[in-house]
């Protein structure tokens, strides 16, 4: 039986936000959502919670065990709670908005893990993120991915570097490989841990072609500037033509994030499969030094609308809030407080509402309450000279 003394503990990896750290996370709730605004992102709300199925359509396969699961006492059916937002605005875009014009979309709550990405790490992720519906092509990948880097910046997260790789190349050389469900997995599993010695040791057990083990080769070395581009596309010729397009494809978002984010820190990795299993094109994640786990991720994923009854070409990207806050060097004013005292004054409810709605903080003095001004952040208090109300220093 729980000790009485630790029925107040909250479990592993769920964390309340206490003054004055969540005066600054919801400040930067509310920057975050005026910069997406002011691109064109409208805000969703999706619920919290919703029926298994839909969770787990399209890219919700991924999160199938991340996801808490409980029985609806109204229907009957298997409920979930969110561990990811994106399924939801894409179920959103595709069954209840239905437009034909391309559409941004924002979003920003909590979601929920059964197990912490990394250990120690939080189960109850602040999630934010932006999702462009209805383009497929270069420009709106370009600007997904310079809207999460103008959000790194809101947040003051400086030392970053993005890694920008591209699912089609992997998808045409694994399609050479011919290889069954489980050695794609083993393959999938090395090159994410770029180990080189354990690739060889496939190769050989697969008895693979020189051709291919070439390729599979590069990929897992392949990343630096974008001169690795220009070294792919001779270590990968002789492969599909969907490989060299794919190759234009990041030289173009290259150039053209360069041209708007003049020296933004790309790298391309050509081995960077976060999200593999849904994504369709570019992907790229955000990184900082001294952190293993990625900071932001995001990238194009066509094929999760047609789970929903209307396939939508998608690009989109998505953070936590609490991430960016303990890694960045965000902070808000820190304002301080006037203080009224108790006064049977008439016009005292005036003044303390003429202070408020010029945006001052007001702390009313309640009765026989223990405490001084300054003990409630108050520097500042009301006093009544010549009939008037009028602020002077503590």
């Amino acid at each position: 039986m729980m000790n009485n003394r630790n029925h107040w503990l909250l479990p592993e990896g769920i964390e309340e936000i206490l003054p004055p750290h969540a005066a600054r996370l919801e400040a930067l709730c509310r920057d975050m959502i005026d910069l997406y605004t002011g691109w064109g992102y409208e805000l969703v709300m999706p619920p919290l919670i919703e029926f298994l199925d839909s969770l787990l359509t399209g890219t919700g396969e991924d999160l199938e065990l991340q996801t808490f699961k409980l029985t609806d006492q109204i229907s009957g059916r298997m409920l979930g709670l969110r561990a990811d937002t994106t399924p939801q605005v894409a179920r959103i875009d595709a069954h209840n908005l239905k437009r034909d014009v391309p559409t941004r979309l924002c979003y920003l709550g909590t979601v929920l893990h059964t197990r912490p990405e990394v250990t120690g790490g939080t189960r109850s992720p602040l999630q934010v993120g932006a999702e462009l519906y209805g383009h497929n092509g270069i420009a709106s990948d370009v600007e997904v991915l310079c809207l999460m880097l103008e959000s790194l910046r809101v947040a003051a997260v400086d030392s970053i570097h993005i890694d920008v790789g591209h699912v089609g190349i992997y998808e045409s050389v694994l399609e050479m490989a011919g290889l069954d469900a489980g050695q794609e997995q083993q393959l999938f599993a090395v090159l994410q841990r770029k180990a080189a010695s354990e690739l060889d040791k496939y190769i050989s057990q697969w008895s693979l072609k020189p051709a291919v083990a070439g390729k599979l080769e590069f990929l897992v070395t392949a990343h630096g500037d974008v001169g690795v581009l220009d070294e792919a596309r001779t270590a990968l010729a002789g492969g599909s033509k969907k490989i060299a397009a794919c190759i234009d494809d990041l030289k173009h978002v290259a150039e053209e994030v360069e041209r708007r984010v003049p020296g933004a820190p790309l790298n391309f990795d050509l081995a960077e499969l976060r999200g593999y299993h849904y994504h369709t094109g570019p992907v790229f994640a955000a990184y900082v030094p001294g952190k293993g786990q990625g900071i932001a991720f995001g990238g194009r994923y066509n094929n999760i609308g047609s789970a929903f009854g209307r396939a939508r070409p998608a690009t989109g990207f998505s953070t936590d809030l609490k991430t960016l806050l303990a890694t960045g060097s965000y902070e808000v004013p820190k304002k301080s407080a006037i203080f009224a005292p108790l006064s049977d004054d008439p016009s005292l409810p005036d003044a303390i509402k003429k202070y408020r709605d010029a945006g001052e903080i007001v702390i009313t003095e309640l009765p026989g309450q223990d405490g001084d001004p300054r003990g409630m952040g108050c520097d500042r208090k009301l006093e009544l000279k010549n009939g008037k109300w009028v602020v002077s220093k503590l």
